[in-house]
């Protein structure tokens, strides 16, 4: 396991306090021995906040985590019993997003001067969701008031880029020891959003930047493995794939990375964030998902178009 420390967490609601520094920032799990070309990345279910963080917002400690992947490392967690390295932030999003740009930054949030390479017109920003957010789940405002440039500077310097330097290095070695590797970036999304009938919200999305960020064949087999599971899946919308799936995806050199959203309403409960009853049959499920999608694509059976160089 590799980890990044010096970082103090506060405890998450409703649990008992862990030792300061036992909380690494994020961590690499890695079977007793990696056997397929397979990482997964869960980036968003972090759930442990600063003091300081806490102390700086207007949010409760509920209302704060409605920005989260809720559980969604635990729900892959079997993924490590395919043969697969998982990569997951412990860090939350609304603190650090690091499924965008590192300097997608809205100026009107900060203190002082951002940098000229800051990218603070993208729709990300606009909306709020920037690499530091502004608001978390219906536009609700984060901080009392603006951050100072320099703090927003070292939770990129001091998190985001060992992050993608982590995400890097695993996907790098799994390319060079297998020819070719595979990116499944685990999420959550909301089961009800303003302006879609929650009847036609399917349980899953995958999301392929429209068949740019992966083989079609690996797609067409997550949503083949998921619908014999007895789930409902769509492509890309309203998810294509955010920065990570854009930026690792890239087929021709054997690189494919692919998103999946599971609908929470499939295993919590959104408000209270406790675990429904569902939750221990979804993790079996995506057990055997993980377990079919690496044997279907991984050594002993290697397509072509997964193996492009």
């Amino acid at each position: 396991m590799d980890i990044v420390r010096d970082f103090h967490f506060a405890a998450p609601a409703g649990e008992a306090a862990d030792t300061a520094g036992d909380i690494p920032i994020f961590e690499l799990l890695s079977p007793e021995e990696i056997t397929v070309p397979f990482l997964f990345n869960s980036p968003h279910s972090g759930r442990h906040y600063t003091d300081s963080f806490l102390s700086a917002s207007r949010l409760d400690r509920q209302s704060i985590r409605r920005s989260e992947d809720s559980y969604v490392d635990e729900l892959f967690a079997g993924s490590l019993l395919s043969g697969a390295p998982m990569l997951r932030a412990n860090f939350p999003r609304a603190f650090l997003d690091v499924n965008r740009e590192p300097y997608e930054l809205d100026p009107k949030m900060f203190r002082g001067r951002l940098p000229s390479y800051a990218n603070i017109r993208s729709l990300r920003v606009a909306g709020g969701l920037g690499t530091i957010a502004r608001v978390v789940a219906e536009h609700e405002e984060i901080y009392h008031s603006p951050l100072d440039v320099a703090d927003a500077l070292d939770r990129i310097e001091r998190i985001y880029k060992p992050y993608h330097a982590m995400l890097r290095k695993a996907l790098a070695r799994l390319h060079v020891d297998f020819g070719f590797a595979v990116l499944i970036d685990c999420h959550s999304m909301p089961s009800v959003i303003r302006g879609i009938d929650p009847s036609h919200r399917p349980d899953f999305i995958l999301g392929d930047r429209y068949g740019t960020s992966c083989s079609p064949d690996l797609t067409e087999a997550a949503a083949t493995i998921l619908r014999s599971l007895g789930y409902t899946v769509s492509r890309n919308k309203p998810y294509a794939g955010g920065f990570i799936t854009e930026h690792y995806g890239r087929p021709a050199k054997g690189l494919h990375a692919l998103q999946i959203e599971i609908n929470r309403g499939l295993y919590m409960h959104e408000t209270s964030f406790e675990k429904t009853g569902r939750f221990d049959e979804l993790v079996i499920d995506l057990s055997r998902f993980a377990d079919e999608i690496v044997r279907m694509t991984g050594v002993a059976y290697r397509p072509k178009s997964l193996a492009a160089e």
